[in-house]
């Protein structure tokens, strides 16, 4: 707790110790990094329209935000630990809120807030290239707050199919064809263990079905495929 004060306030700041080797933290950046090699468009800074209103987050916001915090979530840059902003949330709702709503006045986040800290997890107990590692991106808790913050007024303001660009199925469609798509491969299979319990009746046209006298073997998989099943043939 008190490490995490210590890193907010800057007091006391010991340098941690570091391998001269330059070689060892290039590598991984340059081999994460190679997506990006080719990239030559550069950064453009939109301008708002002249009427357009800026948001402005409110103190209540930020504090239930805030106070949120898993403890246990990972520090970034900062060092900042998530328990300390979520027990110190109330004290610092204020100045995160003057915070946050300098960066929408302005439309600029600061670069520490941005800067992520890579930390490779094996994907397996034996590492033999970089390409065994999985890279994980660590940013400042701060940060991802303010995120929360800006994509629920973005929610709050622009359908679903808006955000990702397409009109997004009911629950029951997708449902549907899946289980279509399931049982129409079980049928297919001869090798299936499920293949027996598909079995057409004396016209070839139905499947025969079974009644199920509670609902969640009503609801189940085989009753629904049956159905689903006979109501195309």
């Amino acid at each position: 707790m008190w490490q995490g004060i210590q890193a907010i306030t800057n007091y006391k700041t010991t340098p941690s110790a570091y391998d001269s080797d330059a070689s060892l933290p290039d590598a991984p950046n340059d081999f994460y990094a190679r997506f990006e090699a080719q990239n030559s468009v550069a950064t453009r800074k939109t301008i708002p329209p002249p009427n357009d209103q800026v948001l402005c987050l409110s103190t209540a916001d930020v504090k239930r935000t805030v106070c949120r915090v898993i403890p246990q979530k990972s520090a970034g840059s900062d060092n900042i630990p998530g328990r300390v902003l979520r027990e110190c949330g109330e004290q610092l709702a204020d100045v995160f809120t003057d915070i946050f709503n300098i960066f929408l006045s302005s439309a600029v986040v600061p670069t520490c807030l941005k800067t992520m800290t890579i930390v490779p997890v094996p994907k397996k107990s034996t590492v033999s290239c970089l390409n065994d590692y999985r890279p994980v991106a660590l940013t400042p808790i701060a940060m991802k707050c303010f995120e929360r913050l800006i994509m629920r007024h973005i929610k709050t303001q622009l359908p679903h199919s808006l955000i990702i660009g397409v009109s997004l199925p009911s629950i029951t469609d997708m449902y549907t064809t899946r289980c279509i798509r399931k049982a129409n491969s079980v049928v297919d299979d001869p090798t299936h263990p499920s293949h027996t319990l598909f079995t057409l009746l004396s016209s070839g046209k139905k499947y025969q079905s079974i009644r199920a006298l509670k609902n969640r073997l009503c609801n189940s998989f085989f009753p629904q495929a049956i159905r689903l099943l006979n109501t195309q043939n």
